[in-house]
């Protein structure tokens, strides 16, 4: 099936996706917890999907987990619902989130547009390439990849900043360059507990849609 067009999920719907992330990191913690299985079933969301799921914690919203996919591989609710259970618990740079922690987490759901390559021959070309505070990037230099999602943008407001840490958090040296390189981008369409309109933290999704590999272009940290 043809991968989600990330540009049509409604409002209703992201309050929705918020509520079967929440209860998928809920269920590690507290195995009473259970997915209402229509949510699974109904029509349109079993369409495929890329996306990546934020944890963020406390007031200064902290960085606390953060993995998703840049390749559509599983439909919009499982994918949702696996990547905030690795973000929870399987983030490599954090220890697994504590029930203690589970009230003061928020968290944020990223859907990404499909990679469009960038044709370049050189670092200064990519640079004058991106479009900041809009793409993502994804970086790949031989057995090195890494990626920022768009939201990075607010802390690395520079271009050669950006491309330097994305450099680093791959492994690579910060004025590395050669001919392996390759370089994606892609936008998203992004949505968290921290939008008023959004936050039913709380709540069980309900059917109604009334409330509340590191081998390849896949699976990554932000």
């Amino acid at each position: 099936m043809a991968p989600l067009p990330f540009t049509e999920i409604p409002a209703n719907r992201r309050r929705q996706l918020l509520q079967i992330a929440r209860t998928a990191i809920a269920r590690r913690l507290q195995p009473n917890q259970r997915m209402p299985e229509c949510i699974f079933s109904e029509e349109g969301w079993n369409r495929l999907a890329a996306c990546f799921v934020t944890l963020h914690q406390g007031d200064s919203h902290r960085l606390r987990g953060c993995i998703g996919t840049l390749k559509a591989e599983l439909a919009l609710t499982h994918a949702v619902a696996y990547y905030a259970e690795q973000a929870a618990f399987e983030d490599p740079r954090f220890d697994p989130l504590t029930a203690a922690e589970l009230l003061s987490i928020e968290i944020e759901i990223s859907l990404l547009s499909p990679l469009t390559e960038l044709l370049i021959g050189s670092e200064a070309e990519l640079l004058q390439s991106l479009r900041p505070g809009i793409d993502g990037l994804w970086l790949q230099a031989g057995s090195h990849r890494a990626t920022f999602l768009p939201q990075v943008w607010q802390q690395l407001a520079d271009p050669v900043e950006f491309v330097v840490q994305l450099k680093l958090k791959a492994g690579l040296a910060k004025d590395h360059w050669d001919q392996s390189f390759r370089c994606w981008r892609y936008s998203v369409e992004s949505f968290s507990e921290s939008d008023p309109a959004l936050r039913l933290r709380h709540a069980n999704p309900d059917c109604s849609g009334s409330g509340g590999d590191d081998s390849g272009l896949n699976r990554g940290v932000c």
